[in-house]
Parts: structure tokens; sequence; C-alpha cells
């Protein structure tokens, strides 16, 4: 990161400016955060100027430039149902606001893209109704896969996203999974899917694994959503006899579990190995650099995404790419690309026996792993990164190009 003074503004390109409003960036990692920084770089490579407005996470306002990229931390406080909770945003909005109002005055947007609605898309639906910004509202599971439940909680939070859906010119999310979501309990009409992508430059060899032996491997944020703890109850139960092997292994018995990634419930993750005796079967590896996981993958015997919920899975693109089978959650939006015995075994991660019967089906049965790694090589080269930038492109183009944003406009009672 660089100093917390602001730089210049970049030129116009081809008149689309566009602020990408996302509700968390670097250096905190995850699915949200590795897509909005991959899309502002290709928006870059497409002729846009972009910035990225990003939630201050207790750092304070500030301004970088992160990947050739100025992302400006904003604070975004908002209100709570006690007296106390309404008199401290009281004070503290007016400041907050004159953050917000800044970056709108020295960047000069042409839209604002919210990414992942929280605080963020509060404030950025508060830049549309004011300036009469255009505004588009992409979604990426948060009111479905999140761990703490924000918007069962927040009456704020659940008014300010049934009003930008209902103003927004676009509205797209990773799936129809979370788009039914919305126009379930959001009152959104129409809205389109567009998928993840991944970055293809990083293949992955399985010479390099950092892991030895034979393993699978399990990556993402340590969460109650993503299942780690199913996984693991799996593999307490999961033993590989040599004579269930192929001829081309040695044995089963010694294949382990590899979990990659940090977060909140790494010392549950890890009091749970010990109380099931897993210790010299299953690895808390912590967090590893993207082209090492992608080394990793390519080693494993298979990646497991046994999620609770997951809006899509860019881990699912990750292990396509890497060239490896796929055992993948079918709680959520993964059916919708996945097709199960083709590019992937879909599981309910709930069903701890049906997740163990697909672990071993794929560990017992080399031929069938090695035609889900054919069809899930071929299949990764549609999700690119610029073929999601593209689409956007296409959708910032068709919103600046009416004169009037389409009405989404849905009841806003609660």
């Amino acid at each position: 990161m660089g100093g917390s003074e602001p730089h210049r503004r970049p030129e116009d390109a081809r008149g689309r400016r566009v602020a990408l409003v996302t509700s968390s960036y670097a250096p905190h990692v995850g699915g949200v955060e590795e897509h909005v920084r991959q899309v502002a770089r290709e928006l870059t490579g497409l002729g846009c100027a972009v910035e990225v407005w990003s939630v201050d996470r207790g750092t304070g306002p500030s301004v970088h430039e992160i990947d050739g990229v100025t992302v400006r931390y904003l604070p975004t406080p908002l209100p709570s149902a006690t007296p106390g909770g309404i008199a401290r945003f009281a004070a503290a909005f007016p400041a907050a606001w004159r953050h917000w109002a800044r970056a709108r005055a020295e960047f000069r947007p042409s839209l604002v893209h919210v990414h992942c609605f929280g605080p963020n898309g509060a404030y950025a639906f508060g830049l549309h109704r004011l300036y009469r910004l255009p505004l588009m509202v992409t979604s990426h599971g948060e009111t479905v896969a999140d761990d703490h439940a924000v918007f069962e909680r927040s009456a704020v939070l659940r008014t300010a996203l049934r009003r930008a859906v209902g103003a927004a010119s676009e509205v797209t999310a990773p799936s129809d999974f979370v788009l039914d979501d919305l126009r379930a309990r959001f009152g959104l009409v129409g809205g389109e899917v567009v998928p993840n992508g991944v970055d293809l430059s990083l293949s992955g060899d399985a010479g390099r694994s950092p892991f030895e032996g034979r393993y699978l491997l399990a990556v993402g944020r340590l969460g109650r959503t993503k299942g780690f703890d199913l996984l693991i109850d799996a593999m307490a139960g999961l033993r590989f006899d040599d004579d269930q092997a192929d001829a081309g292994d040695a044995g089963g018995a010694g294949i382990r579990l590899v979990i990659v990634g940090d977060g909140p419930e790494r010392q549950r993750l890890s009091a749970l190995v010990d109380e099931r005796g897993l210790q010299d079967r299953v690895e808390l590896a912590g967090r590893l650099a993207p082209a090492a996981v992608a080394d990793a993958m390519a080693g494993a015997m298979a990646v497991v995404v046994p999620s609770r919920t997951e809006a899509f899975g860019i881990v699912a693109l990750e292990a396509w790419r890497s060239g490896a089978a796929l055992v993948m959650t079918d709680r959520g939006g993964a059916p919708g690309f996945v097709t199960d015995g083709v590019d992937g075994l879909l599981v309910d991660p709930l069903e701890i026996a049906a997740l163990r019967t697909a672990i071993r089906r794929v560990v017992d049965d080399r031929e069938l792993r090695e035609r889900m790694i054919e069809a899930g090589r071929s299949r990764v080269r549609e999700f690119t990164w610029r073929r999601v930038a593209e689409d956007y492109v296409a959708r910032y183009e068709r919103m600046l190009g009416a004169d009037h944003a389409p009405d989404r406009r849905a009841t806003e009672t609660e």
C-alpha cells in the first residue's frame, strides 16, 4: 500500500469512470476481494477509469494505490436500534458523508457499481439518490451465506438493499441461487447472472506442491458457512483399504486432509481435529499465496468444497484450472455450472455419509477422476475475468446510454 495522500486522477477513458464500491478489499482476502481486484484490473485494460471504494474497517479514512488502482477506504457508520446507537450515528454521519461526497467530487464517476451489499451499498445508494448517479448492484451471496446473518439483524440494511435493487439500472449475481433470494426477500424484479472468473495463468504444478504424499485439499476462509467441520467429521469415519485403492496407488490408508485458509473458526476446527483423534490425518495449513494454492490443488487427489451454502464457489474454478478432481457442495449456486458426474461430484455436505461416499468414490476410481479433470480443464476456459469485465462494460454502456433507468422499484415494507 502507498501513503494516505490522494494522487492524481486518471485521465478519462472513453468517458466511462467506474467506482467499484465494495464491502471489503485488500489487505483482506476472500471471494469479493478477489472478484473486485480482478475486475478493476480488467476494466482498466478495457479503457475504463476505475477507482475502488471500500469500507474502512478500523484503520480510518485513507487513499492508497494498489496494483495501479486508486483505493479509497471510507467510513460507513449506520444507526442501530438503541438510543445510544442512534446518537453515535448522528455524531459520526456528517464527517463520514463528507468523505463519500469528496470521493465523488474528486473522481467524478459515471456510475457506481456496488459489490457485496452492506454499509457500502447504503452509502452508494445515497450517492445515487443525491447526485443521480447511475447505480448497479452485484450481490455475491451476502444475503444467503453470511456467517453473521447481518441482514437478519439489521433492518437498516434490509431496507437499504430493498430500495437499492429497486432503483438500480442493473442487478447481477454469480448464480440464480443468489438472485432467487433477492427476488423472494428483497423485491428484486429481473436480475441476471454474471458468473465469477478465475486467473488462468495460475495453472499449478504438482511437482511444486507444498504438501507431500496423497491428500485431499479444502481451501477457503475458516468460517462456519464453509463447512470445514463437516469435512473433518467425514474424515473421522473415512477409511481407504489397500484393496479399495486403484492399482496405481500405494493404498488409501495414508490419505490425509489438508485445509488451507484462516479465519475465526480456526481454533474450533483445531479442537475438533483433536477431539476426533485426527491429528495425523488432518492438517490446518494456514493461508497460502495464490500460486502455492494452485500447486497444492494440482497435487491433490481431489479438492473438496463442503460449504453449508455457497453462492458460486471460485474454488471450483481454481480446482478445474489446476487439474484437480472436484467434490462440490450442492447447497447453493454450484448446480448451475457444475455437472454432477461429469466435471465434479455434487453432494449435500450436511449428509456426512453421502460426503464420505463421494470422497471415497473419487479416490477409488482413477478413471472417474481423470474424466472429471479433463472435463474441468475444458470448462474453466469459459470463466475468465476478462469475460466478466466485458459483461459489466456492456451493462455500463446500456445504463449510460439509456435516457431513463428501468424502474425495478419494489415495496419497501419489512
